[in-house]
């Protein structure tokens, strides 16, 4: 058996926890206190977080996909030595199955359905479209949206990926940097909005991109809700200028009682429940032992955090 003092050490905070522990033995280290670890795995906010950290922490893992927090809060810093990783991914098919059921609710009218209280078959008729056949561009392809692509396929739409370096996406029929970005907006036939929020995508849907949309399109929002302009929304949607929004997220959030949009018929609101606590808890486990395994290789960690990009 190796020497323990060989083996990385990886300490958890700010509490134990017996899901993590076993997820960080199974990656091949160590459980140990903060001033001995290599490493930190922590499961709370920014709130509390030992900054400055000991000097021999070389890595922090993070529970959360979106880190803008953690940027505002000033604890992930350019100038960092330290290795980040957000569990962006780690709940990427819970999500993405929640955006795959917006929009296929939205396509086919389900609000209306539900709401209905008589038989308005020739009505809905007009009403009721299909994915089969249709484009739907991923903004933001990460995670999400590379567990999006192969359910859209299974419903018969093609993929338009939209990511930062424009490196391929498998499954997309065609994949594009964000410099390209304008592209999509008049191309597509419905949209998911996945990309992180940072200052470069705030209000990245707004009036303009709106304005070159099918009337029929769906835009589905599961990221942070400062990516869409939400006046702009607002109005799209009452001069039916698209066909509805889906929204996970909105802003602000949570979304006000009496805010227009909570009275909108075409626009179908959760609140930030698409991964909900119950699924959370064994799928971070499995990030955090994917990681450790790599951390104690000396390999590239997935969700790997860009101090300078913000994300």
């Amino acid at each position: 058996m190796a020497d323990d003092a060989a083996v990385p050490a990886i300490a958890i905070g700010p509490a134990p926890d017996p899901l993590l522990e076993d997820a960080v033995r199974r990656g091949g280290a160590r459980v140990a206190p903060l001033d001995s670890a290599d490493a930190l795995v922590w499961t709370t906010g920014p709130i509390g977080f030992p900054d400055p950290l000991p000097e021999n922490i070389r890595w922090v893992q993070l529970n959360s996909a979106g880190v803008e927090e953690w940027f505002a809060a000033k604890v992930i810093r350019p100038d960092t030595a330290v290795l980040w990783t957000s569990a962006a991914g780690a709940f990427a098919a819970t999500v993405a199955e929640h955006a795959l059921t917006l929009l296929l609710a939205g396509v086919r009218a389900l609000p209306e359905h539900l709401e209905a209280k008589t038989w308005r078959q020739q009505e809905f008729y007009s009403k009721i479209g299909t994915l089969r056949g249709t484009t739907v561009a991923i903004v933001g392809a990460g995670g999400i949206g590379r567990a999006l692509i192969p359910m859209l396929a299974g419903v018969g739409a093609d993929v338009i990926a939209v990511n930062r370096s424009g490196s391929p996406v498998p499954g997309a029929i065609e994949t594009l940097p964000t410099t390209r970005l304008g592209e999509v907006w008049a191309r597509a036939d419905h949209f998911v909005i996945g990309a992180p929020a940072t200052d470069a995508t705030h209000h990245l849907v707004g009036a303009a991109e709106f304005a070159q949309m099918k009337p029929t399109a769906w835009v589905i929002n599961v990221a942070r809700g400062s990516l869409v302009h939400t006046n702009a929304l607002v109005k799209a949607l009452r001069d039916n200028m698209i066909g509805g929004a889906g929204l996970d997220v909105t802003d602000p959030e949570p979304l006000p009682d009496g805010h227009p949009l909570w009275d909108l018929p075409n626009v179908i609101i959760t609140p930030h429940d698409s991964n909900p606590p119950s699924v959370r808890p064994p799928a971070f486990a499995e990030h955090v032992a994917l990681n450790v395994t790599r951390f104690v290789a000396g390999e590239n960690l997935t969700a790997l955090i860009d101090p300078v990009v913000g994300y």
